[in-house]
């Protein structure tokens, strides 16, 4: 898949060469002429597309002056400098911009935050006015030109209603932001009424803002009140049980020695908080070089927390840049032990996606047994891993070990009970399969994915098919979008000999589940007992191609290329 994307891409850099490669020759022919520049542009736009920083930045050193011509150039340029740490240089090309009339709102902002960070606030400010008219109304950088505008300024501002007048101004499609923002200005100031805001921030319901409990606990740590944080720290993960940034708060707050820094007192560091839910955003939309551009100007402004990290792992390892998204996970691990737990999971599963399951089993095993005392979520963590790796006898005894330690009426009994039933029902312990799963939808009767395990099991064994047609018209009124369920419904309708309602099913599955060589296989069979033999056979073809197709579904296929079905 990587390599067909990779394809894309050089296919759709290729037209852009073709129209820009004229323009930069027409505008300069004597210094872009020869085909090593031209292969160095090429090269370096596509290692930036790519996240490729040192390969971008290798390529694009040696293009002086290519900025005169083209914007494309000086952008990415400057995503490849930032990216690799290089913020003075980055600063020095901003400078380079400004000086030909030619800088962008990428290079004020680089200027704004270089000069921020090195404490010099007016030139600060200076170049975070600049940015304001180079943005359009409710955009993205338009939040950002008006918060850090107001952030500079609040320097010169004495009283904390003039800086919360500032940021009223921040676009209304960004209240959300806006009220973090108002949040952090009451502390900035030491508002009597920053514990109030925080409090309130944290009880929003249109938002998730289980990451403000760590700021509102840390402020209170700052206070001395830490009675009042161990508090909110419990009461959060209560809500919030596998918040990493909490978990290791609790840990740290224990041990005196806190791993992530934040001060509210620092302007650099909240600005950094802005530039992160900004990076945040845009990663969710799937643009990873302007989310890593944010997220590595946040790394600048405050290098001291973790979070900014795993984020930037995290959008390394969505686009397949393993090794890199590795680096990054082997440095977090040294940043406390829930941090390590995680990153060492991480870390596995790149090996997985590698095809190093060998490996993935050996490192994450030696990483479980260096946890001293490991909690139930750990416990599970490594019970979800072994089963979904095919250990199956070896994860039954995790799953077991946190039955023991947790009652029925834990919010985590349903999903560990059926944990274990999947992993007996794949070690032929029928029985207790049945068991564990039937407890679990007792435990949570609407869990449509659980539904679906047993009823789909029922319906491969011949039993209870009736009954399991209800319950996966149930599942799939919970989930209409899911191509298990559907397959699993139309299979019951298969095995009740619907026929023609079955095929309906199995055909809207296969839209979903195309690669799939059991739904295929069964939307084949469906389509054998509609009187459509040619298109079944079409099918069933088709399932003997697909590399996840397994011996003894390809054994049973052949038969029915020779035999047919049965009716």
């Amino acid at each position: 898949m990587k390599n067909l994307k990779a394809q894309f891409k050089l296919i759709f850099f290729f037209f852009i060469f073709l129209n820009t490669s004229n323009i930069i020759l027409a505008k300069n022919s004597d210094k872009f002429s020869n085909a090593e520049d031209i292969s160095n542009y090429f090269s370096g736009i596509v290692s930036t597309y790519d996240n490729q920083y040192k390969k971008s930045y290798t390529h694009f050193k040696s293009l002086n002056n290519l900025e005169d011509y083209h914007y494309t150039y000086s952008q990415y340029y400057q995503y490849s400098l930032v990216a690799l740490g290089k913020l003075k240089d980055a600063a020095n090309f901003s400078k380079k911009l400004e000086n030909k009339k030619l800088n962008n709102f990428e290079s004020d902002l680089i200027s704004t935050i270089y000069y921020l960070e090195n404490k010099d606030f007016k030139n600060a400010s200076l170049y975070a006015n600049k940015l304001k008219g180079k943005n359009q109304p409710g955009s993205l950088q338009n939040l950002l030109s008006t918060s850090l505008n107001s952030w500079i300024n609040f320097r010169n501002i004495s009283d904390l209603d003039s800086a919360l007048n500032s940021l009223d101004s921040i676009p209304k499609r960004f209240e959300n932001i806006k009220n973090i923002q108002k949040t952090f200005a009451h502390c900035y100031f030491d508002s009597p009424k920053t514990d109030g805001m925080f409090k309130q921030l944290t009880s929003g319901s249109n938002a998730d803002y289980s990451r403000y409990y760590f700021f509102y606990s840390n402020y209170l740590i700052s206070k001395n009140n830490k009675g009042k944080a161990n508090e909110t720290i419990r009461k959060s993960l209560d809500q919030y049980p596998e918040n990493l940034i909490l978990n290791q708060l609790k840990l740290d707050s224990e041990r005196k020695n806190v791993n992530n820094k934040f001060d509210c007192k620092n302007i650099a560091e909240i600005i950094a908080e802005i530039f992160y839910i900004a990076s945040n955003a845009l990663s969710s939309q799937n643009n990873y070089l302007a989310s890593n551009f944010y997220l590595n100007l946040a790394k600048y402004l405050n290098p001291n927390f973790v979070s900014f990290d795993i984020l930037y792992a995290r959008n390394f390892f969505i686009i397949q840049e393993y090794e890199e998204a590795k680096k990054i996970y082997i440095e977090i691990k040294k940043k406390g032990s829930i941090y390590s737990w995680y990153a060492s999971k991480q870390i596995a599963l790149i090996f997985i996606k590698q095809d190093k399951k060998k490996y993935a089993m050996n490192s994450l095993k030696k990483a479980f047994e260096k946890i001293s005392n490991p909690t139930i979520y750990e416990l599970l963590d490594y019970a979800t891993f072994l089963k979904n790796n095919e250990k199956y006898e070896e994860s039954i005894k995790y799953y077991s070990r946190v039955l023991s330690l947790i009652k029925k009426n834990n919010p985590l009994y349903a999903q560990v009970i059926d944990g274990r039933g999947v992993a007996y029902e794949r070690t032929n312990k029928w029985d207790k399969a049945q068991t564990d799963l039937m407890n679990s939808l007792n435990a949570s009767p609407n869990d449509a994915l659980v539904i679906n395990y047993l009823a789909y099991s029922w319906i491969e064994k011949g039993v209870n098919i009736k009954k399991a047609l209800e319950m996966l018209k149930k599942a799939n009124k919970l989930k209409p979008d899911n191509g298990y369920i559907i397959d699993s419904l139309g299979w019951a309708l298969f095995k009740l000999k619907n026929y023609a309602e079955a095929k309906k099913y199995l055909e809207l599955a296969v839209t979903y589940m195309a690669s799939d060589p059991v739904v295929n296989d069964h939307y084949a069979d469906a389509l054998w007992m509609n009187s459509k033999e040619l298109q079944a056979r079409y099918y069933w073809k088709y399932v003997l191609k697909l590399k996840k197709t397994e011996e003894k579904l390809k054994k049973e296929i052949e038969q029915k290329l020779l035999f047919g079905l049965k009716n």
